[in-house]
């Protein structure tokens, strides 16, 4: 006989007895364990209920804690470069161009020709002029001798005149001859004042001669047109064998070995702007250049209420050309700003730029700021406290007042 049967028949058995004999033993001692079990799940309910309920009151953010920054604060402004001397350089008189012409683009140095005209008859008026001085100056000695001669005769109609006086008082001449001796006198003072005029005239003979020599001369300099300052030939020179007239251009130098950028900051600015303040520029070709405040108005443009600016930078090797677009950056006082990504900035219902902050109990903020700087980093903005949870995924979903969840991630900066 196997064991197996047997040992199933048993225990088959044992279940039937204390199913039908033993039920009511069987069912007390289950009761307790269903009991804690029904609890257990009740409980397991209820805690998920709440959690539910929690979920639905609340909106998950991602944010990032914020600590302002003291950072060197800057007026940007829009403007050009503009070099720092350009001059049109012109006839003063005039004449056909006899010098071979020099093209845009070449460098000059100061004093060198630029133009030259033909002199024409202007030579032979200096000639002319120059004889017409020694003329006058041969004039003078001669009237000098001329009134050495006069004082001559004026000395001897004295000793006449005194003869004729005593031996008048003596009974010894007569009237007629005192009368002529007297005459005579003053015939010979008159002579005198008339020596006296011809030196006059002779010396303003020889300073009219000098005025001509100095005109003829200065006329033949005019013919010659020379750079007032070292720097680059912005036009052609005059090409040969052109008549100029007086004030006919010439060429246009301009000077850029030192080179201005010229900007216009608002009015509302204008007090964080100071002359020999440190400032910078980027230029539209993505050069970088710096320099300092050298300019600034005091007279506001009427029509755009603006000031101007120049900032004067080094040009050495005339890489920065006279017009280019430059973003320029003037330095002023040092200011405490928050870092942040320019994604998080946002605008509530009024159109007010601002950020969306976790404030006491996970509550939302907004706060308005101020856009100083904008970087490759981020933007600079003010107006935050020192410490501020900023919200940065999820501000869009969330207003003031709403409870939320947040995530924290490292400050940006």
């Amino acid at each position: 006989m196997k064991l197996i049967p047997v040992l199933t028949a048993l225990l088959v058995s044992a279940a039937l007895y204390f199913l039908v004999f033993e039920r009511d033993r069987l069912f007390d001692m289950a009761q307790p364990a269903a009991a804690q079990e029904t609890q257990d799940v009740a409980a397991q309910v209820e805690a998920d209920t709440a959690d539910v309920a929690e979920s639905s009151q609340t909106v998950g953010v991602v944010a990032s804690h914020s600590l302002a920054q003291t950072i060197d604060s800057a007026v940007i402004l829009r403007g050009r470069t503009e070099a720092t001397r350009q001059v049109t350089v012109a006839a003063e008189t005039s004449g056909l161009v006899v010098s071979t012409p020099l093209r845009k683009g070449a460098f000059v140095n100061e004093g060198d020709v630029v133009c030259r005209l033909n002199p024409g008859t202007r030579e032979a008026s200096l000639a002319e002029a120059r004889a017409r001085l020694a003329e006058a100056q041969g004039r003078v000695p001669e009237a000098e001798a001329g009134v050495m001669e006069a004082a001559a005769r004026v000395r001897e109609a004295e000793i006449n005149l005194n003869a004729a006086r005593k031996l008048s008082q003596d009974g010894f001449a007569s009237e007629t001859r005192l009368v002529s001796a007297e005459a005579a006198m003053e015939a010979a003072t008159a002579g005198v004042l008339r020596a006296r005029s011809g030196v006059t005239s002779a010396q303003a003979g020889i300073e009219a001669a000098q005025a001509a020599v100095a005109s003829a001369t200065r006329e033949i300099e005019k013919l010659t047109i020379t750079a007032p300052f070292s720097g680059l030939l912005e036009t052609d020179t005059a090409e040969l064998g052109s008549l100029m007239q007086m004030g006919t251009p010439c060429a246009t130098i301009i000077q850029l070995n030192e080179i201005k950028l010229v900007g216009f900051v608002p009015e509302a600015d204008v007090a964080k702007v100071t002359v020999g303040a440190i400032a910078g520029a980027r230029l539209i070709s993505g050069q970088e250049v710096s320099g300092r405040v050298t300019f600034l108005s005091r007279s506001a443009d009427a029509l755009t209420r603006t000031f101007r600016v120049e900032v004067t930078v080094a040009n050495d090797d005339l890489a920065i050309s006279d017009g280019q677009t430059a973003e320029i950056l003037v330095a002023s006082d040092g200011q405490v700003a928050h870092l942040i990504a320019q994604s998080t900035l946002t605008l509530d219902d009024d159109g007010v730029l601002g950020v969306r902050t976790v404030g006491e109990g996970n509550i939302v903020r907004f706060m308005p700021v101020t856009l100083l700087r904008d970087t490759a980093q981020g933007v600079w903005v003010t107006g935050l406290p020192e410490a501020v949870d900023i919200i940065t995924v999820g501000q869009e979903f969330v207003i003031d007042g709403v409870h939320v969840t947040p995530t924290f991630t490292e400050a940006k900066g």
